[in-house]
């Protein structure tokens, strides 16, 4: 940015409040990017500034492990012998044994669905990446029909392209669903789906192994009974369940007789409003905007704030209700949630859904709170701590930020805040939310190496941006909307990854 003293800087070097320290944020739901206090960066012939001198690269274990590690990680067949491990204290030597032969097999695969495609007496087909533009090196292609192909010269570096595969359902290509609208089970799905019913059909669950069998994804059949029981709402033992969910569904509810028609009064009015402006911005609109769930969100986000003054309200928390009650809703239904009228259901059903989705997003926030205590320092640190963990996984991605003055703050605030939620599609999520259920610490230790490897994934993107609007905008607004099951286990197994080489980095990395 402009040195010049007649124009406002985001961050003044010379001040104390830099990112990572404490200080009170506004705007958790979208990031605080003002374009009035950068307009100096988006006026017409602004050039960008000189660049920064290249530092040489020091040699790391980092570096080293990612080079010999540098292809795409497979969704196949060695899936659960990689991701169960999540739960295991291994060594490097059986890290990489275990990626070298899951990236043996997915080159395997490529080249098998390169020579499908060249032997096809169909229509000719064409290998693109995911959205017809810069193909990642750790994603799988797509391979889509001809009539994209012509489209492909022009829009290389176009974010938002007329021609998409069709649109994909809320929950669709999740992991492991046989429901109306869906492919039948593979052979290996439904092999995973039985691992699952033997091992919650026992009298007392083994919560280790089902941690260790959810890592790579939770079947959607079993995926409610299964939240409930990693996020500590229901007891392994099988004979108390119902009698514990009856006792904390009727406590929900007392809460609601005691404290919501407080909502109107002085004290609360103000956290009620901006919890009734905020619920209609939220995603999908076709779930939130039914009468009905608004209500739902209303009681549950306005209960939470009550008996959590420490924190109370802050907008980000509302998006947390939706992975929850839309998991709930599945258990009673089998049409997709995007379709259906949750009004439909009984009342009786509804309010199992409200409570349950209450104590599991309670349970969460129990392990992040201090993402929303005042001047929610627990974002602070993370942040600061992805700053410093992208500077040792990639330098270039990093230095590129700093040359064009973007601070991690200015994006990743969102993502710590929201979890990604405003980031990824609400499939995704789901899917993102079976590996945190089942990963030790995952809302808030495993997420930061989500956010790093996360960040890497667009360093294509992110380095071909040559000034600090274009790369806000890129940050702000990354196109995922088509991603699925695939992309986010790819994801995950970088972020795994991270987390081992890491394992002996400072103690800010670990909170």
């Amino acid at each position: 940015m402009s040195n010049d003293g007649n124009k406002k800087q985001f961050w003044k070097r010379n001040a104390a409040k830099v990112p990572g320290s404490i200080q009170h944020v506004y705007g958790a739901q979208h990031p605080p990017f003002d374009p009035l206090l950068h307009a100096n960066l988006i006026k017409a012939g602004n050039k960008p500034p000189p660049a920064m001198p290249g530092k040489p690269k020091k040699a790391t274990t980092f570096q080293e492990f990612e080079s010999i590690t540098s292809d795409a990680w497979d969704v196949g067949d060695d899936d659960d012998e990689l991701l169960a491990m999540a739960a295991q204290n291994l060594n490097i030597e059986v890290v990489m044994e275990t990626a070298n032969k899951v990236i043996e097999n997915h080159s395997k695969q490529q080249e098998r669905q390169r020579t499908c495609a060249a032997r096809s007496e169909s229509p000719p087909f064409v290998v693109l990446s995911a959205y017809l533009c810069n193909p990642p090196p750790r994603l799988n292609l797509f391979i889509l029909p001809t009539d994209a192909a012509g489209e492909h010269a022009g829009l290389h570096r176009q974010r938002s392209l007329p021609h998409r595969p069709p649109v994909i359902p809320l929950v669709a290509r999740m992991a492991d669903q046989n429901t109306s609208g869906t492919p039948a089970m593979t052979e290996r799905e439904a092999s995973r789906l039985d691992k699952f019913k033997q091992l919650l059909a026992g009298p007392n669950t083994d919560l280790e192994e089902l941690r260790k069998l959810s890592w790579s994804g939770i079947p959607r059949q079993v995926r409610p009974i299964t939240w409930k029981l990693l996020s500590g709402y229901i007891p392994a033992n099988a004979e108390r369940r119902e009698s514990v969910l009856q006792r904390k569904r009727q406590e929900y509810f007392g809460f609601i007789q005691q404290y919501y028609d407080s909502r109107n009064d002085e004290n609360h009015q103000d956290t009620y409003r901006q919890i009734h402006i905020d619920i209609p911005r939220m995603s999908p609109e076709s779930l939130v905007l039914q009468p009905k769930v608004t209500e739902i969100f209303e009681r549950i986000l306005f209960i939470w704030a009550i008996r959590h003054p420490a924190s109370g309200y802050v907008q980000g928390i509302n998006d947390l209700v939706t992975p929850f009650f839309v998991v709930y809703v599945f258990e009673y239904i089998e049409e997709e949630v995007e379709n259906f009228d949750v009004s439909s259901l009984q009342e009786e059903t509804l309010r199992n859904i409200e409570a349950d989705s209450f104590w599991c997003m309670s349970k969460l926030l129990d392990g992040i709170q201090d993402n929303y205590t005042f001047a929610q320092p627990g974002i602070q640190r993370k942040v600061k701590a992805l700053e410093e963990l992208v500077s040792r996984i990639d330098e270039s991605v990093h230095l590129h930020m700093q040359q064009y003055e973007v601070e991690y703050l200015q994006f990743a605030f969102r993502w710590m805040n929201n979890l990604l939620m405003r980031e990824l599609p609400l499939r995704c999520t789901i899917r993102l939310w079976d590996t945190y259920q089942a990963e030790p610490e995952g809302f808030s230790h495993f997420h930061l190496y989500v956010c790093a490897a996360f960040l890497v994934r667009w360093r294509k993107e992110i380095l071909e941006e040559r000034d600090f609007q274009g790369l806000m905008i890129l940050l702000q607004n990354l196109p995922t909307m088509h991603w699925g099951n695939e992309e986010v286990s790819v994801l995950l197994a970088e972020a795994y990854r991270l987390k081992f080489a890491f394992a002996d980095a400072p103690n800010h990395y670990k909170r």
